[in-house]
């Protein structure tokens, strides 16, 4: 006779109940994972610890936990914190999320960056590029526009010139990103 709980009608449903919660090893990989959060939000400087939406609870403790100098009491401390972030209140994800953003920087972020250098290196090389983006958007001060874009151009010959090793001028080509920057060409 085998002791091994079985999926047979006769069982009453017994098994099912057995194995519907997750394995103490799986609690305690959470428990882990959610202090490991908690150290990282210890580690961040204030202004970005208040961007979150954190319990009051928990930022005050984590703030306590910051200002901790003995090595042992910063680790209570976090681990404090680890037991404050297990609270339904808590929204793990998102604050993992916000974190992750902070560290590499939005992907969409980058790629509206790109964008822009991209219509800023097709400005300095066509004319018809500016007149295709003054129909598509409004720009402020048209003149002021032509005359970064002029200087961008005259910058971008003068680097051409220089001899190699030489450090080329960026003034008036960042100023032209900025100045599409400003634009808000979303």
């Amino acid at each position: 006779m085998s002791h091994l709980p079985s999926d047979t009608p006769d069982d009453d449903g017994a098994s099912a109940e057995l194995y519907d919660r997750p394995s103490k090893s799986q609690v305690k990989r959470e428990m882990l994972a959610l202090t490991e959060l908690g150290k990282q939000l210890v580690d961040l400087p204030p202004e970005r610890l208040r961007k979150l939406e954190l319990p009051q609870d928990l930022f005050d403790a984590i703030r306590l936990a910051q200002r901790t100098a003995s090595r042992e009491g910063r680790r209570r401390q976090i681990h404090y914190v680890g037991k404050l972030m297990r609270n339904d209140e808590v929204n793990a994800a998102a604050i993992r999320a916000q974190l992750d953003t902070w560290k590499h920087g939005s992907r969409e972020e980058a790629r509206a960056q790109h964008r822009l250098e991209n219509l800023r290196d097709l400005l300095l090389r066509d004319d018809d590029a500016l007149t295709e983006l003054l129909q598509r958007c409004e720009v402020p001060d048209v003149q002021q526009f032509r005359a970064t874009i002029r200087a961008a151009r005259k910058e971008a010959k003068h680097n051409e010139a220089l001899p190699p090793g030489s450090e080329p001028q960026r003034k008036h080509y960042r100023a032209l990103f900025q100045a599409l920057k400003a634009l808000n060409l979303d």
